[in-house]
């Protein structure tokens, strides 16, 4: 008897936590949930007052590419590689020669003199006219190529991967490495939580590096002693936020920085000593969930964006 008590109990236990359970799914269907309060939304940091915005784009022209990765420009013509292949481009658009390769490549970097293109384990060299001179191979497995850069036949390539600058001379002969390490507490070598690690010149022949997971622009000297960097680590417009940004950078004629960041995709310029200038193109100028367009700037100042999503050259100049 006490046996079907216990029993009957247990029936009328499990009958309220079924219609308990059944009743709580039936309530809290996909839409019907409350929103989370811990949930971070970026709407807010997408919107950027018009004031701001000091470039507008006169001109974009639609690539043959599936897969555009890497633009520059040099002595009036522009350099696109992306799928196996480099086009060589007027800035009117009109093709004027297009070089294949054997693999795909990741960034490209004219110097006036040669042109590099770099593979995600090799690079190669090439005349202007896109011949190809020499491969360069001394790479290790996990090398990552992101950016090249060139002065005076000493040639500078970013190894995201390995998470140093790699040092060659012009004929491919390795020449020592970077690796961003100081005696400076604020500095603690590259940081790089993803692969976007951009190198350059400026029109003093400093090289300026991103250490994205800082949110720093570096400079060091030609053997690797930092000199001076400033940083913008912020959510508001004229910092970069995010895991490791900026992205990608590049060079105003006056020695100005010109920059894209992933994440909340935009582009804005900075003075030569880091202080935010104004915007070239917000969020809104990009597709949802767009990937930083890498940058290329000319004589006049005109500010190159490749836009890897739309798969477009976008010109911009200043208003």
């Amino acid at each position: 008897m006490k046996n079907k008590g216990i029993l009957i109990f247990l029936i009328i236990l499990a009958v309220i936590i079924v219609t308990v359970v059944t009743i709580d799914y039936s309530t809290s269907k996909r839409g019907e949930l409350p929103p989370n309060p811990y949930e971070l939304s970026t709407d807010p940091f997408t919107k950027v007052d018009t004031s701001l915005i000091i470039f507008k784009e006169t001109r974009d022209f639609a690539l043959d590419f599936n897969e555009p990765r890497g633009v520059c420009i040099k002595n009036g013509q522009i350099f696109v590689v992306g799928d196996q292949k480099m086009q060589i481009i007027e800035p009117t658009g009109k093709l004027i020669r297009e070089v294949s390769f054997d693999q795909k490549p990741a960034t490209v970097y004219c110097s006036g003199k040669n042109i590099f293109v770099g593979f995600r384990k090799n690079l190669s060299l090439l005349t202007m006219d896109g011949n190809k001179i020499m491969g360069w191979n001394a790479f290790s497995d996990s090398t990552v190529i992101t950016s090249i850069t060139e002065f005076e036949g000493k040639v500078f390539v970013a190894d995201a991967g390995k998470r140093i600058i790699r040092k060659f001379d012009i004929e491919g002969k390795p020449q020592g490495i970077i690796e961003g390490k100081s005696g400076n507490e604020q500095i603690h070598g590259f940081i790089i939580p993803s692969p976007y690690f951009d190198i350059a010149f400026n029109a003093e022949n400093e090289l300026w590096v991103v250490n994205p997971g800082k949110h720093t622009l570096e400079n060091y000297t030609m053997n690797g002693d930092l000199r001076t960097w400033w940083k913008g680590s912020s959510v508001r417009i004229d910092g970069f936020s995010g895991c490791c940004n900026p992205a990608h950078f590049a060079f105003m004629p006056d020695g100005g920085f010109v920059t894209s960041e992933k994440g909340i995709v935009r582009i804005k310029v900075y003075k030569p000593s880091g202080e935010f200038l104004g915007v070239v193109a917000a969020p809104s100028k990009f597709s949802e969930n767009a990937q930083a367009p890498d940058l290329a700037v000319d004589d006049q100042g005109k500010i190159y964006a490749l836009d890897l999503d739309k798969k477009m050259l976008r010109l911009f100049i200043k208003k």
